[in-house]
């Protein structure tokens, strides 16, 4: 994963943020988005807001209750006033929208298989193609750059708006839908039609980094018919492992807690949070789970009453551990990166994150569409506001990020 991407993950309309955070009741409940919010998250450094400068729920109800009364759309009532309240992460979803981001917490959504970033020269390339998609079978293949969707220019374009155009976000394109793109490849410019198709992702995946450091020798008299070896010991063992978390997904923070006690007991860990877009917080809960003996993850308030979220016991303390992190890392991405920041357990590489630090909280609306409200702010364990501000990394790194990242696990008795 190299540089920001936003990939495969949920569809979304505009008005959210991809994977949004979300609490409600014990955290039981949370939406997904999949592009960027009003505005320039990375532009302005502001304040956290206060919880009163949001929008109050009962308002936006009692609008959609007097459209619906009056033979209107509920939804483009509730939409007004989400509007003018400020609330720049607050959202409004029909039922079919909503029905999507609960099938892309469980890593499902309608697209191509198609992961984008920006290029060195500014262009849009693909960064990731997923094996069996529309666009794997067409033959597109990473590094190529994206030239036209359905016969627009995108050259120059945000990649967040290149992603909703091939996800038909827009036009609510379903499964079967057609999207034509422009591929350019080396000197060749060539057209593919794809179909969208209903994909589903692997949130995390796992690999060796580093050079393979060799069993320990033994003496010639020394006996080597045990059955009881230790495979890592007979064949050597991997000088550090990367798990790449791409959102936090239902099952996400298991797969890490797992990889984490899977690797062997000499390998360090890098983490790489980059592009990651946030997602299911009790997930990345359990994910700081995996590297912390309890403790205090973060904190957060809704509607002014203050709560606390806690690694459960029994993690890995001792193994060296780094952090990747970008402007594509966001929402339960950045509480689990301060957590493990505040809490001294990893070293962070990369470039400022986010800054996407609010609660949202879903309900129901009279017509049938859901209201996500911001309700409130998290805190690291230190105390720190993400909101409007990100995380800086301990070792600010533009290009070559995980090559530096890997010198540093090296550096902390990790390998690599």
């Amino acid at each position: 994963m190299s540089g920001p991407t936003q990939c495969f993950g949920p569809r979304g309309v505009r008005r959210g943020a991809a994977l949004t955070l979300v609490f409600a009741s014990v955290l039981a409940t949370a939406a997904v988005t999949g592009a960027l919010p009003r505005g320039s998250a990375k532009s302005e450094d502001f304040a956290t807001r206060s919880v009163a400068s949001t929008v109050d729920r009962d308002e936006v109800a009692a609008a959609a209750a007097r459209a619906v009364a009056d033979g209107k759309s509920g939804k483009e009532a509730a939409e007004e006033v989400v509007s003018r309240s400020g609330d720049r992460w607050g959202a409004v979803y029909d039922e079919r929208q909503y029905e999507e981001f609960e099938q892309a917490l469980d890593g499902s959504y309608t697209g191509v298989g198609i992961a984008a970033k920006r290029s060195a020269d500014g262009l849009v390339e693909v960064a990731r193609v997923q094996p069996g998609g529309p666009a794997d079978r067409a033959g597109i293949e990473p590094g190529d750059l994206l030239r036209t969707v359905d016969g627009h220019r995108v050259d120059r374009r945000p990649v967040a708006e290149v992603v909703a155009l091939l996800r038909g976000d827009r036009t609510e394109a379903a499964a079967g839908s057609t999207v034509v793109l422009g591929v350019e490849r080396g000197a060749g410019l060539r057209t593919e039609t794809l179909r969208r198709a209903r994909l589903t992702t692997e949130a995390v995946t796992v690999r060796r980094i580093g050079p393979t450091r060799p069993a320990s020798s033994t003496s010639p008299d020394s006996s080597d018919s045990s059955d009881s070896s230790d495979s890592s010991d007979s064949s050597g063992s991997s000088g550090a492992v990367m798990i790449e978390v791409d959102s936090f997904t239902r099952g996400s923070g298991a797969k890490v807690r797992d990889a984490v006690r899977d690797a062997p007991s000499d390998a360090g860990v890098l983490l790489d949070l980059r592009g990651n877009s946030g997602g299911l917080v009790t997930e990345a809960v359990t994910a700081a789970s995996a590297f912390l003996d309890g403790g205090l993850v973060a904190t957060y308030d809704v509607h002014g009453e203050q709560r606390a979220l806690y690694a459960q016991p029994g993690g890995d303390t001792d193994r060296p551990l780094v952090v990747l992190i970008d402007g594509g890392t966001m929402s339960a991405a950045e509480l689990l990166t301060g957590a493990l920041q505040d809490r001294g357990r990893a070293v962070t590489v990369g470039s400022r994150t986010f800054g996407k630090g609010s609660v949202q909280m879903p309900s129901k609306l009279p017509g049938g569409s859901v209201a996500e409200l911001t309700v409130g702010h998290y805190r690291t364990p230190a105390g720190r506001g993400v909101d409007g501000r990100g995380i800086t990394p301990d070792l600010a790194v533009g290009s070559g990020a995980e090559q530096r990242a890997e010198t540093v696990l090296s550096g902390l008795g990790g390998g690599s």
